[in-house]
C-alpha cells in the first residue's frame, strides 16, 4: 500500500479516495508473483540485490497498470451513469 499511495500524486485523475487506492492496490497484487516471508530480514537474506530490483520494477508496473485500470473503469462507469435496479 505503501507504493501505491507514494504513486497516487502521478496519478490525479483518481485523486486520493482510500477505496479507489485499496482497489489499485487488490488489482497490483493480483498482478504479482506470490512471494512468502514472514519478516523484512527474510526478504533480504534470500533474495540479492538485483533480484529485489527486478522484484521492485514489477510491483511499480503492476501498481501503474492498476492505476491505469481503475481510471479507464472510473471513466467508463461515468459515462454510462448511473444503473438501473
Amino acid at each position: 500500500m505503501d507504493l501505491v499511495r507514494a504513486s497516487a500524486p502521478a496519478h490525479p485523475q483518481l485523486g486520493a479516495d482510500p477505496n479507489l487506492l485499496a482497489d489499485v492496490a487488490c488489482i497490483a497484487l493480483n498482478n504479482l508473483k506470490p512471494r512468502y516471508f514472514r519478516h523484512s530480514v527474510d526478504l533480504h537474506f534470500f533474495m540479492g540485490a538485483e533480484e529485489r530490483a527486478r522484484n521492485a520494477a514489477a510491483a511499480q508496473r503492476a501498481v501503474d497498470q492498476a492505476f491505469a485500470y481503475v481510471a479507464r473503469r472510473r471513466m467508463k462507469s461515468s459515462r454510462e451513469g448511473p444503473t438501473r435496479a
